[in-house]
């Protein structure tokens, strides 16, 4: 079974914030995402202590030194009604923990949220993800982090991703 990237984004589930708490960020966009009937009322605390217990953080330094980091928090199916790619483009860097050492603090800029109700293909959506960082010119990914129109980072990543 494999993935239609061309149905992982939905411009009414893009979000630019200048919220600097992690969680602050997960319960604006949570909201508008119930709202959209997307997730389960109880995703906003699942996803919460998810990210506590396995951090999302990724430090894109392997990728290049001019890239700001990115999180790409999830939680089990259970708790969502779709698959999808929700991109959170942050104002300001946010503190995440890091996925591959848990205890470093990362400054990330940009989330990849997954929204998946199919466990068989997190880790592909989670491949795409990565591929998308890694064959995408640094340059590019660099304006897409700092995007703040929720139109067009939906639009660069229906085009790229």
């Amino acid at each position: 079974m494999s993935i239609d990237k061309k149905k992982l984004f939905n411009k009414k589930a893009v979000f630019v914030t200048d919220k600097t708490d992690r969680n602050e960020i997960f319960r604006d966009v949570y909201q508008e995402l119930l709202d959209l009937g997307y997730v389960k009322g109880d995703f906003i605390q699942n996803i919460i202590e998810r990210e506590d217990k396995y951090p999302t953080g990724i430090s894109t330094r392997p990728l290049s030194h001019d890239l700001p980091n990115v999180a790409i928090p999830h939680t089990e199916g259970k708790f969502v009604n779709k698959q999808m790619i929700v991109p959170i483009a942050l104002k300001q860097p946010v503190k995440f923990n890091n996925m591959v050492n848990p205890t470093e603090t990362l400054e990330v800029k940009f989330l990849f949220m997954i929204l998946n109700d199919n466990p068989d293909l997190h880790s592909n959506i989670l491949a795409n993800i990565m591929d998308f960082l890694a064959q995408t010119d640094v340059e590019d990914l660099n304006d897409l982090f700092n995007e703040t129109d929720p139109e067009q980072i939906y639009d660069f990543l229906e085009t790229n991703f």
